[in-house]
């Protein structure tokens, strides 16, 4: 792994223990939560206020946030999760507390408001909120394994039938998370497996291109990736402001031809090697924003809907989440003149990286073996080729990929804890 020189000169990891690159105020920043003691940490009421101990100073705790995070019938619809009760109208009483019973620490507390109701918050509501562990499940988070052409030597892999079979599903996209892909083995190469199966993720997202996809080198959409020229490494959808999240490429034949090897990048990899090179480069990638346009089809000139940086980062934890890289399909950069051969130069040092066959896993795409990646993470890229090839795929958003990682990697008790509340 490669790691970053501090200014002390210190060998200091980017990714930290979550391997995940952090910047805040152009330092790395693991993001580590917050300490929490249970028994320290313990909820009174003080002259007729809720407060918490936070980090030894008693901080009140609003009655609106108790009463928005009640989860009883009355406050909450319990078939749709969906809040039915306004705290910002009605009677001041209804989130004034009149009470608050602690007996119950440290699984949960009873609070009762002057208007009588009574709410019961558990324990885990207020510690995910103190942690911030369930902003990190709203925004599936996982600790992240970062790759370069070592990969080659075990690539992640699950089988078609355990996914089928049905817990499988939740391994292959806690694999996609951490890893950034993998492949589905020994499924049947036609279009309407491959179709099925990625709708049992998500919906399989309509562009300009159509949504579910089966062409060949024919350049019925006017797009580099359906003629038989290599393919340099990028991201997909640069353009749109929201890129698909998930992307699926499946060959279900090349006949009389060869080449067409296919090349996958980890970004995140990448911009770690980036800002161990020249801190000051990631930076300017991470603070630029570049427009990006799809204009080869009638009737189509999409751009995004403000420029977007190279590298976009969490707000909640300053950790890298997104790389967006099509240097074809890329249009004006944002920034001044004088700092415009700044960006050039901090690119062309990404490009170098990305170019570097240290970082490459070359590898030949075949019938019943989908190749599933995280758009906002990997770059893929492919040699020229001779012949005729069929490819089939899709793209899922962004949203509905990290919906099915949570609702499959989730225990219920944590997806309530990451829904309403916080």
């Amino acid at each position: 792994m490669h790691g970053v020189g501090g200014d002390d000169g210190s060998n200091t990891n980017v990714l930290h223990l979550t391997r995940t690159i952090s910047v805040k105020d152009g330092t790395p920043l693991a993001g580590p939560e917050l300490e929490y003691n249970p028994v320290r940490d313990i909820p009174v009421l003080e002259n007729g206020e809720l407060v918490i101990r936070v980090k030894g100073e008693s901080v009140r705790v609003p009655g609106q946030w108790v009463r928005d995070v009640c989860a009883c019938p009355q406050c909450r619809n319990q078939h749709t999760a969906q809040r039915q009760i306004n705290v910002f109208r009605g009677n001041i009483s209804g989130v004034t507390i009149a009470s608050a019973n602690v007996s119950g620490w440290p699984q949960h507390i009873t609070v009762k408001f002057q208007d009588g109701h009574e709410t019961v918050v558990p324990a885990s509501v207020i510690r995910n909120r103190k942690l911030h562990h369930g902003a990190r499940q709203r925004e599936g988070i996982v600790d992240v394994a970062t790759w370069t052409s070592e990969i080659q030597e075990d690539p992640p892999t699950v089988e078609y039938a355990d996914i089928k079979a049905g817990p499988g599903m939740a391994s292959l996209l806690k694999t996609i998370r951490a890893r950034g892909f993998a492949f589905v083995d020994n499924m049947p190469a036609t279009p309407e497996a491959t179709e099925l199966f990625l709708q049992s993720i998500g919906p399989i997202r309509n562009t300009h291109y159509g949504a579910f996809y089966d062409f060949t080198s024919d350049l019925s959409s006017k797009d580099t990736a359906y003629t038989s020229e290599a393919l340099e490494l990028h991201t997909d959808n640069t353009y749109f402001t929201d890129p698909a999240g998930l992307q699926a490429l499946h060959l279900l034949s090349h006949t009389d031809g060869t080449g067409g090897e296919s090349c996958l990048v980890d970004g995140f990899a990448a911009a770690e090697q980036l800002y161990a090179q020249s801190k000051g480069a990631y930076l300017r990638l991470c603070d630029t924003g570049v427009y990006a346009h799809a204009s080869g089809n009638d009737g189509v000139s999409i751009q995004p809907a403000q420029a977007y940086p190279t590298f976009t980062h969490s707000e909640q934890y300053k950790k890298l989440i997104q790389v967006r890289w099509n240097n074809a399909d890329r249009a004006g950069v944002a920034t001044r003149w004088k700092q415009l051969e700044r960006w050039y130069d901090a690119a062309a040092k990404f490009d170098a990286i990305l170019n570097d066959r240290r970082n490459q896993y070359w590898f030949q795409l075949k019938p019943g073996r989908m190749l599933l990646f995280d758009n906002w993470r990997v770059l893929h890229g492919r040699a020229a080729f001779t012949g005729k090839r069929r490819m089939c795929g899709g793209y899922i958003n962004r949203d509905d990929f990290i919906s099915r990682f949570r609702t499959t990697n989730y225990t219920r008790e944590e997806l309530e804890a990451s829904t309403v509340t916080g």
